[in-house]
């Protein structure tokens, strides 16, 4: 299968919470050519900006971001470049009153017509009704 994922799968991978194991089991069925997955080039920054969140609220220390972020940076879904994505992404978050960088996974699932997995429940309630394809981790095996 082919699915685009988000940064909220991405950090998922790197520091434990709530589903990290399906999060886990995508990155190693991707890593083992099970899945293809794909991700808006803004997907490292975006994993990284959570990074620093966490060190800022303790969670990690800087020493195990500095290594979470090496980490990060083998195993990095297929990126697309963000630019050709903004005009769609643009139109979905002036229509939706969602943010532009969720909708960058959108429109790049939308385009590659693929699923998009994420973790992230106020963009699974907000777009879903609209764009099925849309599909939680919590769904996932």
């Amino acid at each position: 299968m082919k699915y685009v994922v988000d940064s909220c799968i991405g950090f998922k991978t790197l520091v434990p919470e709530a589903l990290t194991d399906k999060a886990e089991l995508l990155l190693q069925d991707y890593k083992n050519a099970v899945h293809e997955l794909l991700s808006p080039d803004v997907y490292a920054a975006e994993v990284i900006h959570a990074l620093t969140r966490a060190e800022r609220q303790g969670r990690i220390t800087p020493a195990q971001g500095g290594k979470l972020y090496a980490s990060l940076m083998t195993s990095l879904p297929k990126l697309h470049p963000y630019m050709s994505l903004l005009p769609r992404a643009y139109d979905i978050s002036s229509k939706m009153r969602i943010g532009v960088y969720d909708c960058l996974y959108v429109t790049l699932a939308e385009r590659a017509q693929c699923e998009l997995a994420t973790a992230d429940d106020k963009l699974v309630k907000n777009l879903q009704p609209q764009f099925p394809f849309i599909r939680h981790l919590s769904t996932f095996p």
